[in-house]
């Protein structure tokens, strides 16, 4: 018989840095699970992607043993690594932060596939230049720029 999780916790961990202290620690410490073991999981499943910072799904179960799955990076992760800056407009589309290429929004698309609500690249594609847009980034050869 499966195992029923008794709770399930959202994280967003840098790969290959958690540690037993906050705030990992202060979020799974009252779930009763095995710190150290689960930071040393996470951290050798994270190791090829360190200094991204990824969400990840703990399912937790009630003889204390736990599981969890890593999603993709946030999209505007990606859009500023890639954009090459540290953080959004402040007035959203009306400023102007970056610009990127319908190349690199097509790798973010690629890498964000498995978690968005699309069938196709083309429609991540979609889901990916409304956040740039709204992040005060600029998609060269779209038409919107001149709205």
């Amino acid at each position: 018989m499966a195992k029923e999780a008794i709770k399930k916790i959202k994280l967003a961990i840098q790969a290959g840095k958690a540690t037993p202290a906050p705030p990992v620690g202060t979020v799974l410490g009252p779930a009763g699970i095995n710190l150290q073991e689960f930071c040393t999981k996470y951290n050798d499943a994270t190791r090829d992607k360190m200094g991204d910072i990824l969400p990840v799904e703990i399912s937790i179960y009630d003889d204390r043993s736990f599981d969890f799955v890593i999603k993709t990076p946030p999209t505007s992760f990606l859009l500023k690594k890639y954009a090459k800056i540290n953080k959004g407009s402040v007035k959203g589309a009306n400023e102007v932060v970056a610009t990127l290429s319908k190349d690199q929004i097509k790798e973010i698309a690629e890498i964000k596939l498995p978690d968005l609500n699309a069938y196709d690249v083309e429609q991540a594609m979609k889901i990916v230049e409304g956040t740039a847009k709204n992040m005060g980034i600029v998609v060269e050869g779209n038409d919107s720029e001149t709205e």
